[in-house]
């Protein structure tokens, strides 16, 4: 899910006349349905978003069904696409700052397409391992993560900071159908023609993503000039500075971080857990993962009673609780599907919900010339734990069992309100205002 960013002290703490926070996504709906940049920029997230959906579940059903993966091959796999965050997160927040973002955008949909492409080449000439799926999956990872950072980077310049929020909860909005639509569509494709070729669809709707971007108009602040730039290393401390040294990131990133970790111990054997312990087909585990898409699209109308920061802390706490159901459905063969498809709705709601109020706070309070560092900075310190966390799973799904890797990381999962808790965001009921320090 990417990363974010959160805490306010006194100064941010503001409410509107007779609204507290709730018209936060009732800004002006109609704005951005008028603005043709936009709704190019958003039909491109749409496709690749359905695209990478059937990729997220074909890659762990090509390792669990086709190539039968043991539960550390697993945890490989699934840490294979997170390394990259920790191995070139930073750098690449400060290649984003230096470039402008669109061209990087259609740059790397154009690089995934080709990677993803080599997987049904590979099964048609028989050479199909999980060594080469795990090398995919880190070099799509690494694309994906320049991709996040600019894709983060470049929405401020295509809508007004009025429309931040709402963006945002468009694009969210539209990855949650997707989330319903693509795991469904991903499990029926699998069925019929095999994960492998399954694939073949993120490869597609990646060019087509690439075509819609290049097709976007938007005014981008001119990169720095060579001159006036510093270091690299210069450049990637002044980000992780501004982290640190802002509350609200500081505490987003904790979160963020803690939920990253034990979310990917739990990913790293959910799969082979309903394919294996509860027995679903590759088109019953597609359909529980559309259910969490279905919980993603009732996300926003959620959060119009609350504020931002009380919002990002039930949703936080939500997600962990929610998660419990999914171990717990050992116990209950009997209703075990229902309780793991509860879990999947519940723990989807929470995270859009989190997601779209924590990017947008930290959109806000960065200026335009370090929104790629800032991003990047989150995505390395949340982010980085990931492989950490997919290998532990990995290694415990084999020594203490499936079940009890998914006990223990739904556990841990509930830690992550903890931090948002014990600072300012708490009291945080709109968007605070741009740093005047990091101008």
């Amino acid at each position: 899910m990417g990363g974010s960013g959160r805490p306010p002290s006194p100064p941010y703490v503001r409410t509107r006349p007779g609204v507290a926070g709730a018209g936060l996504y009732h800004v002006r709906l109609s704005g951005l349905h008028r603005n043709p940049e936009f709704l190019k920029y958003w039909t491109a997230s749409a496709i690749s978003d359905v695209g990478s959906q059937v990729t997220a579940l074909a890659l762990p059903l090509i390792g669990a069904l086709t190539l039968n993966a043991t539960p550390w091959q697993m945890g490989v796999l699934t840490a294979s696409g997170t390394v990259p965050i920790v191995l070139m997160g930073l750098f690449a927040g400060v290649w984003i700052d230096r470039l402008r973002r669109r061209p990087v955008l259609i740059a790397t949909d154009i690089g995934r397409a080709i990677l993803l492409s080599t997987i049904p080449l590979a099964s048609v000439l028989g050479v199909l391992r999980i060594e080469l799926v795990c090398v995919v999956a880190f070099f799509v990872g690494a694309l994906s993560l320049m991709f996040d950072i600019a894709h983060l980077a470049f929405l401020p310049s295509l809508v007004t900071r009025e429309h931040l929020v709402d963006g945002n909860a468009k694009l969210e909005v539209t990855a949650a159908g997707a989330q319903v639509v693509g795991p469904s569509l991903g499990g029926a494709l699998v069925g019929l023609l095999g994960a492998p070729f399954a694939v073949l669809l993120d490869a597609l709707s990646f060019l087509a993503s690439a075509f819609f971007i290049k097709r976007t108009r938007a005014t981008e602040t001119p990169p720095a000039r060579a001159i006036d730039r510093g270091s690299v290393c210069a450049e990637i401390r002044e980000g992780l500075r501004v982290v640190r040294g802002q509350p609200l990131l500081l505490a987003l990133a904790a979160a963020s971080a803690t939920m990253t970790f034990f979310g990917r111990m739990f990913n790293a054997v959910y799969v082979l857990y309903m394919a294996r312990d509860l027995g679903l087909s590759a088109v019953g585990v597609g359909l529980v993962l559309a259910t969490g898409g279905v919980g993603s699209l009732v996300a926003k109308p959620v959060t119009r009673t609350l504020g931002i920061g009380p919002t990002l802390i039930v949703a936080q706490l939500a997600f962990g609780l929610t998660g419990l159901l999914v171990p717990l459905a050992v116990l209950f063969p009997n209703v075990a599907i229902v309780m793991v498809v509860a879990s999947e709705f519940g723990q989807w709601m929470a995270v859009i919900v989190y997601y779209i109020d924590a990017v947008s706070v930290r959109q806000a309070i960065t200026p335009d010339r370090l929104q790629g560092r800032v991003n990047a900075t989150m995505r390395f310190l949340a982010g980085g734990a990931m492989p950490i966390g997919a290998l532990v799973g990995g290694t415990l799904g084999g020594v203490i069992g499936l079940p009890w890797t998914l006990v223990v990381a739904e556990l841990g999962m509930l830690l992550g309100f903890v931090w948002l808790v014990l600072s300012p965001i708490r009291g945080l009921q709109v968007l605070p205002p741009q740093t005047p320090s990091l101008a």
